[in-house]
């Protein structure tokens, strides 16, 4: 069973989240193009090893969590950069 640090509530099961995946800058709407569009939105990163993710807390506090999780032994830690 994969637990998530919330901050607010303590550590809770995986199941309780949604996962909203990997932090990635979002591009300018004013100058991207539709190919930088089709990037951000569909071809994500697959990286082994740690990574920086946003996770909701649906089942719970009802708040985003910044969690490094990582993605080989799915072993979790709360962020430095703290709760969004």
């Amino acid at each position: 069973m994969m637990q998530i640090p919330c901050p607010w509530c303590g550590p809770r099961n995986a199941t309780e989240f949604r996962h909203h995946g990997p932090h990635a800058p979002r591009p300018d709407p004013a100058t991207a193009s539709a190919e930088e569009w089709r990037r951000y939105l569909y071809l994500r990163p697959n990286p082994y090893g740690p990574v920086e993710e946003t996770w909701y807390h649906a089942a719970g506090c009802r708040r985003f969590v910044s969690v490094i999780r990582d993605t080989f032994t799915n072993a979790t830690q709360w962020s430095e950069g703290g709760p969004r």
